[in-house]
């Protein structure tokens, strides 16, 4: 009889965490309560950022990020072929056209030089980006510093797609403090390093920009008198000023979230500890491990092998399924955005970004998780070894 499946991540879920949902239930407030704003300044104490938005999903934070910044009609808006569909689709939700930037071959993050390269190439027809969105892949923080010399230089604005990355850091800083962006987008996804089953936030430095996301977050209404037209009607009365939506985290998810927060540290450690396990009992096998970029602290939300597949006998696919059909639940993060159907009716091509391209074809998610026992990661290491040997 085989083994229960070992998932390439999974949530933990502890009676504290249990216990902060039920206090939420027992309380006065399932929505707009004080659990948000908890959460919201657990966020800010963490990474160092001015303002923090809770939202129902980092997809939802990269829409009104994106709004926030002005993006619409006519604009072009940025990103890795190498990400979730939601990193480009949210230039699309604002009416703007999207474009991608091919992958650096070590760390499958935006290649700051092929960036350059083509920001060089849309200065020349006029075709410059306004927003650019880096991904900070498996939590593998981007070359920030680069990135941001050239957004001054050509003079685009940055989202920092962190949804894999809270609790890493860059140059010795939290990644989420905005230094190098306008705005950090983090995801609570179950499987994602903290959790607030569904969720996410956007952070930033920028009043006006916080200020702005706050009006999106909830419809475009506002209760503050100084933002109206006209003189309040009474203790009732609110304004919608601009078209906004219902991306609001209940108090619930935020409860969560805080004591999800609490243990941050906890998570991002053992995760460290289980890669440098794999490193270390992996480095014999003809696969290729990840690679860490220079004074980075990866949030490790993801460990991902390329297979080298002139030294294996078997396909991608095959080895793949093997680990499946040997309990071990793999995945592959990501296929790349172009090759999406929906993104080849826009134009796009196979063969228009290789290096991602040759990416997907070579590569597999490994189960990382910060509750995987010693056990569990002993079975994935023997089997994949077994498979490949």
């Amino acid at each position: 009889m085989r083994s229960e499946m070992i998932p390439y991540g999974k949530q933990e879920i502890t009676q504290q965490d249990i216990d902060g949902v039920i206090d939420v239930l027992n309380s006065d407030f399932l929505t707009q309560g004080p659990k948000v704003p908890e959460f919201e300044n657990s966020l800010t104490k963490h990474t160092g950022a001015e303002y923090a938005l809770a939202v129902n999903s980092a997809t939802s934070a990269l829409h009104i990020a994106c709004l926030a910044l002005g993006l619409g009609e006519g604009d072009w808006l940025w990103t890795s072929p190498i990400t979730f569909v939601a990193s480009a689709n949210c230039g699309l939700y604002c009416g703007a056209k999207v474009d991608f930037v091919d992958i650096d071959t070590a760390t499958y993050n935006m290649c700051p030089k092929k960036l350059e390269q083509k920001l060089i190439a849309a200065k020349a027809n006029g075709t410059l980006p306004k927003v650019v969105v880096p991904v900070h892949l498996c939590g593998q923080p981007c070359d920030m510093e680069s990135i941001a010399k050239l957004a001054k230089e050509y003079e685009f604005k940055v989202i920092e797609d962190a949804s894999h990355a809270i609790g890493g850091r860059y140059l010795n800083q939290p990644i989420g403090n905005c230094e190098y962006s306008d705005i950090t987008v983090f995801s609570f996804h179950p499987v994602k390093i903290v959790t607030t089953a569904e969720g996410g936030a956007a952070l930033t430095n920028q009043k006006e920009l916080a200020d702005k996301m706050v009006l999106l977050r909830s419809h475009g209404i506002t209760r503050d008198p100084e933002m109206m037209s006209e003189t309040s009607h009474g203790g009732w009365y609110y304004q919608q000023i601009d078209l906004g939506f219902n991306y609001r985290m209940t108090e619930l998810q935020a409860a969560l979230g805080v004591t999800q927060m609490q243990r941050l540290e906890e998570f991002v450690a053992a995760r460290h500890l289980l890669s440098k396990r794999y490193n270390e009992l992996l480095s014999e096998l003809p696969i290729i491990l990840p690679h860490q970029l220079e004074n980075t602290y990866s949030g490790l939300h993801l460990f991902v092998i390329r297979l080298k597949l002139d030294k294996i006998l078997m396909t991608h696919r095959q080895v793949f399924d093997a680990l499946r059909e040997n309990g071990i639940g793999v995945n592959l993060h990501y296929i790349p955005v172009h090759t999406q159907p929906y993104y080849q009716n826009l134009g796009f091509k196979t063969g228009d970004f290789p290096a991602a391209e040759r990416y997907y074809k070579e590569a597999i998610s490994l189960p990382m998780y910060h509750s995987m026992s010693k056990k569990q990661q002993e079975q994935v290491i023997a089997i994949l070894e077994r498979i490949l040997k």
